[in-house]
């Protein structure tokens, strides 16, 4: 017996949007760039949790809406070892720790 929440089903029967605004962006970031600014780049974690939460929160795939659950305080530990991890390998981690933030992403991501 299949599961009907992987059914497939026509692509084209249910829409894929983004409903969130320029001008609600623009506000999100400056005010993500200031948490980070203010607090030296500490609060990073947070400020990113919050700009892709209102991202995710806006956009509908194939009529189901997203859900982001991450929070800054786990984000917050795998930045720490991220950033140690790039100290000790002198810069060399750099290059995947974009990579590692987009699995950290997606792992919660989730449709609502």
């Amino acid at each position: 017996m299949t599961n009907p929440a992987f059914a497939y089903t026509d692509p084209h029967a249910y829409p894929s949007y983004f409903d969130g605004g320029l001008l609600q962006l623009i506000g999100w970031r400056i005010l993500g760039f200031l948490i980070t600014i203010l607090t030296l780049g500490i609060a990073f974690p947070w400020a990113f949790c919050m700009i892709y939460s209102w991202e995710a929160s806006h956009t509908v795939i194939n009529g189901r809406r997203l859900r982001f659950n991450g929070t800054g305080g786990q984000l917050f530990g795998n930045w720490i070892k991220w950033l140690l991890l790039t100290i000790i390998t002198l810069g060399i981690y750099s290059f995947w720790v974009e990579i590692k933030i987009r699995q950290w992403k997606v792992k919660h991501t989730h449709f609502a």
